[in-house]
């Protein structure tokens, strides 16, 4: 079975758990076709899916099983959980957010998953060299992104005009 608990990864350990040191993250998974795909086409990899949905973990769960592949492994978490306290620094060499919601409400603003808070836990788990990819389809949420990343020192946007 893919899916890990979060407790059992933070006390046995990413090598013994998953079999390697480094991982690819995708934070918040959804229907996990990027997740499945990077899996396929990259076996010596080892990837780790972190959702909050424990029915996207499951059907996820279903899919990795059906395709067999033995290098792709799912949490069933919050992704500040995950990062705060399951994943040991630096062991991160890809990071995938992709279109987290944009909550676009002023007063749910602060349900966003993009905050300083988690984004300086991402610069704590990306190894050196490690990169994040980041995207969102909402042009507020686009803003409030480039806010809080210009905001944290520890990373560098390779894609920042010059």
């Amino acid at each position: 079975m893919p899916v890990v608990a979060g407790e059992e990864l933070r006390e046995r350990g990413l090598r013994e758990l998953l079999g390697a040191d480094r991982i690819v993250l995708e934070l918040g998974f959804g229907r996990g076709e990027l997740l499945l795909d990077l899996a396929e086409q990259n076996p010596g990899r080892r990837y780790l899916g972190v959702e909050i949905s424990r029915k996207r973990v499951e059907k996820m769960a279903r899919r990795t099983e059906k395709r067999g592949l033995a290098n792709l492994f799912l949490l069933h978490a919050p992704a500040e959980y995950a990062l705060e306290l399951v994943l040991p620094p630096r062991c991160v060499e890809e990071l995938w957010i992709n279109c987290p919601d944009p909550w676009p409400k002023k007063r749910h603003w602060r349900r966003r998953l993009i905050q300083g808070p988690l984004i300086a836990q991402v610069a704590r788990a990306l190894a050196p060299g490690g990169l994040l990819h980041l995207s969102t389809d909402h042009e507020g949420y686009r803003d409030w992104i480039a806010e809080v990343m210009a905001a944290q020192s520890e990373l560098v946007n390779l894609h920042a005009p010059e």
